[in-house]
């Protein structure tokens, strides 16, 4: 289970993730596991005028204990075919989901 400030803060994010209007625009969902702070559920509707239009991709997010110092760990359980999503498990395939998190967690928590 998070540490409580980890939880606080995933919690407090979570609402500004489904209040926001990107989310809203975008045709976006994300939701709680279980009540859990630390697992959730995003579906993604395709983008109109490409090649994904029209699909609904899901996917897996966990959050570790020692976020946000660490990425979350987020894989689509759709299979949808993109040159950073592996074919194989369906994990995101960015440096910022990995080696960059750190500088990112830096430059966000400068301001």
């Amino acid at each position: 289970m998070a540490t409580n400030i980890a939880a606080q803060r995933i919690k407090r994010e979570f609402k500004e993730v489904i209040k926001s209007e990107e989310v809203a625009q975008c045709s976006i969902k994300v939701e709680l596991v279980n009540d859990s702070c630390v697992e959730l559920k995003g579906e993604i509707a395709g983008p109109p005028d490409t090649p994904y239009e029209g699909g609904n991709f899901v996917l897996e997010i966990k959050i570790p204990e020692t976020y946000p110092f660490n990425p979350p760990k987020v894989k689509f359980t759709t299979k949808i075919w993109h040159p950073n999503i592996s074919s194989v498990t369906g994990a995101i395939c960015l440096d910022i989901l990995k080696d960059q998190w750190y500088n990112l967690v830096l430059s966000i928590n400068a301001y």
